[in-house]
């Protein structure tokens, strides 16, 4: 099932939620909304899902319009941040409960329930209640609840803020291979962006109501449309000048800007895995600390002219020989992105 926003806008009073955003979610693609916090992600997931109007705009569902659905009415799951377990119904009983209020039969729905259960790997938690389960296990009751109707599309808020990092990252496997079993058309809100580049198979970058890029994870990582996004996605070095002769220059970094006329005032956007440094002398900086990331090494230095710069490397590369604290380096940049700055306002 294919969803189509077309145009939406959401206003709260005076502000501005969401401002003319479209997007196109492929049939069973599992897709991500990703940005900062209050960007105006669950507005939108909550409009697709019918639990909020737009003000203007429509969403398209399989083709058809459902603007004038209620909620109920859509063939959607939706799975909140919170869980919204009910508290005294048992696991089978909260995943049976969208169905007891359609009136399946006992029997088809005492089978579906099952289904689920040895499906999301409840087996054995059938009779316990929510404040007897895990933070992990209760998020997935939440999913099997929203699966029980057989719905369409799948929308989850932020489901797995609520967890800590280790189980986090299980239910993020866990969803993936979920997905791929069942090929549900899913969207996922999220602000943690190794969340979205390795559960979903398109990303929906929202800033500040708007839309500011899509495409897979490789595509926005490589490929970053805005300087918003080339900020946003992973630690960065920031630079500002002006091209001079085709070149920004700063301090002894230089890239090339190609068709950018001289004087141009420019931004610099260095991610920290796009940069060499090696011990040399004299060098162009001077190593300041050495940090131990798990898998990376994070090494902070001060550029000649530039001033603070920081890079990462796998914890066993061969460009970390010999770089410690106080040493002198040599910089090269493997990819540089540049985008304009404004213009100095005129004199008075």
């Amino acid at each position: 099932m294919g969803i189509r926003v077309e145009h939406i806008t959401k206003r709260f009073g005076s502000f501005v939620a969401v401002q003319d955003v479209s997007l196109q979610i492929r049939p069973g693609e599992l897709s991500a909304l990703l940005g900062p916090s209050g960007g105006g992600k669950s507005t939108i997931l909550r409009i697709i899902s019918g639990l909020e109007t737009a003000d203007e705009g429509r969403v398209v569902i399989d083709g058809q319009s459902v603007d004038h659905l209620h909620a109920r009415a859509r063939n959607i799951g939706f799975v909140f941040q919170h869980y919204a377990l009910f508290r005294h119904m048992t696991v089978a009983q909260n995943i049976g409960f969208g169905l007891e209020v359609r009136k399946a039969p006992k029997e088809s729905r005492r089978r579906r329930v099952a289904d689920l259960i040895d499906l999301l790997g409840l087996q054995g938690l059938e009779d316990r209640l929510p404040s007897q389960l895990s933070g992990g296990q209760r998020q997935r009751v939440a999913v099997a609840r929203a699966l029980a109707p057989e719905p369409k599309v799948l929308l989850l808020d932020e489901p797995f803020s609520a967890v800590d990092a280790q189980v986090r990252e299980e239910l993020r496997r866990w969803l993936r291979r979920l997905h791929d079993d069942l090929h549900v058309t899913s969207i996922f809100v999220t602000h943690d962006q190794s969340e979205a580049f390795s559960v979903a198979d398109r990303v929906f970058i929202i800033n500040e109501g708007r839309l500011e890029q899509s495409g897979t994870p490789l595509e926005v990582l490589d490929d970053p449309a805005t300087e918003f996004v080339a900020r946003f996605l992973g630690e960065v070095n920031v630079y500002d000048g002006r091209v001079h002769e085709g070149f920004l220059r700063v301090g002894p970094i230089e890239v090339a800007a190609r068709d950018v006329a001289d004087g141009t005032p420019m931004r610099m956007i260095l991610r920290a895995y796009d940069l060499k440094l090696w011990r040399e002398e004299p060098g162009v900086g001077v190593v300041r600390r050495v940090l131990l990331l798990g898998d990376r090494v994070k090494v902070e230095a001060v550029l000649d002219g530039a001033g603070p710069l920081f890079a990462q490397f796998p914890r066993r590369s061969s460009l970390l020989k010999g770089i410690e604290p106080g040493c002198r380096i040599a910089v090269e940049v493997s990819t540089a992105r540049l985008y304009p700055l404004p213009a100095d306002p005129p004199g008075p």
